[in-house]
């Protein structure tokens, strides 16, 4: 089974982001594939005299660290050891992009990212303007998580779901997942003969119902279960996102001819911030709704203090929060209309009584539809 691979293809895709998993660019021993990454920086060249704007999203950097420093488990025994080895790995990393793509008289950057730059608006702009500036000056932008800075509370923990973030911030027409299987299986390849490679994903949950997402990485952090949630962020943000074979070399020529791999087709584009909250792995509160609300929303309203039934967290007026039902399901995100301390005051209350608590006369929604995304 192959799909259309047209959303990757010169043609009609004008900006891809490419992501290089752990597995792809660093052998067993945790020494880096030269010839393989030779082969893929040969295919960038290729792809941008076509007119291609290319992404690379590259891990790597722990495994190559570990390895010069000595570190058990691949440098991820504890989260200092993962901290350590992504220091050190890092330069060797960003040498060898420099070097292979300038052989090919391609510039590289190097951008290293911690989920707050991408979850905080501001920053997440930043971000956006320095990779199209980039990319205006025929630059290859070179991206990873910063792991040496990075705490288990407040990391991505994948490179996928960073491809997918990226996807976002680079206004990106494609994400293409390079990985050490085909792509998404009824069952998982390696033990079952019968299991088929599922070329298109158009409804996520309904296919996730019939597969097992039990492959994952063996130096990286990341399996099949964050490359589907990272279709969800892509997807949901217009971004088509394929899952591909990258083992052999010249792996973007190889899918080129064969197509073979899994897309998830992307659903219609939010709008730049509404697909920016979608994609959202941290919120500041929750406001949890009764079912009018619910309805409210559902039917694209903005959701007022009438509807909501508890107030929890810490945020700000403009901060991004969930929005819950009252069985606890988060069905949308959005921005605070209003700080929690005057949010609680006029939870469950109507309009004509919210000035008189607030001591100012109220604004028109707790989360204003134009703030907000349904999930």
């Amino acid at each position: 089974m192959v799909t259309d691979l047209s959303p990757f293809s010169p043609g009609n895709c004008k900006c891809l982001v490419v992501k290089v998993g752990s597995a792809l660019l660093v052998d067993e021993d945790g020494k880096l594939r030269r010839e393989w990454l030779q082969s893929l920086a040969a295919d960038i060249a290729d792809r941008r005299t076509r007119g291609q704007r290319i992404v690379v999203v590259s891990s790597g950097a722990i495994a190559l660290g570990a390895r010069r420093l000595g570190l058990p488990k691949g440098g991820r025994a504890c989260l200092e050891d993962a901290q350590a080895a992504a220091a050190t790995g890092q330069i060797l990393l960003s040498q060898a992009w420099a070097e292979l793509l300038g052989d090919k008289g391609i510039t590289a950057a190097q951008m290293l990212l911690t989920l707050g730059d991408l979850e905080d608006r501001r920053r997440f702009l930043n971000a956006a303007a320095t990779l199209e500036r980039l990319l205006g000056l025929g630059v290859v932008p070179v991206l990873n998580e910063n792991d040496s800075v990075a705490t288990e509370e407040i990391r991505f923990g994948d490179n996928d779901r960073l491809a997918a973030r990226v996807g976002q911030a680079a206004a990106a027409e494609g994400v293409l997942l390079l990985s050490n299987i085909d792509g998404l299986f009824t069952a998982d390849p390696r033990s079952d003969p019968n299991a088929e490679l599922i070329a298109r994903v158009d409804d996520i949950d309904a296919v996730l119902k019939r597969v097992t997402l039990g492959e994952s990485a063996a130096m990286g952090s990341g399996g099949m279960g964050a490359k589907v949630a990272a279709a969800r962020i892509a997807c949901k943000s217009g971004i088509p996102l394929g899952i591909a074979q990258g083992t052999g070399l010249n792996p973007l020529v190889r899918l080129e001819e064969t197509s073979r791999c899994t897309l998830f087709a992307a659903v219609s584009a939010s709008r730049a911030r509404k697909a920016w909250l979608a994609g959202r792995l941290t919120s500041a509160g929750r406001l949890t709704i009764d079912a009018g609300a619910v309805k409210a929303l559902q039917r694209g309203g903005s959701l007022l203090a009438a509807g909501v039934r508890h107030v929890d967290g810490k945020f700000a007026r403009g901060d991004a929060i969930e929005i819950a039902d009252e069985s606890g399901h988060v069905l949308a995100r959005g921005l605070a209309g209003y700080d929690i301390a005057d949010a609680r005051a006029i939870a469950g209350k109507r309009t004509e009584a919210q000035a008189e608590l607030l001591g100012y006369a109220p604004r028109s929604a707790v989360v204003h539809r134009d703030h907000l995304v349904l999930l």
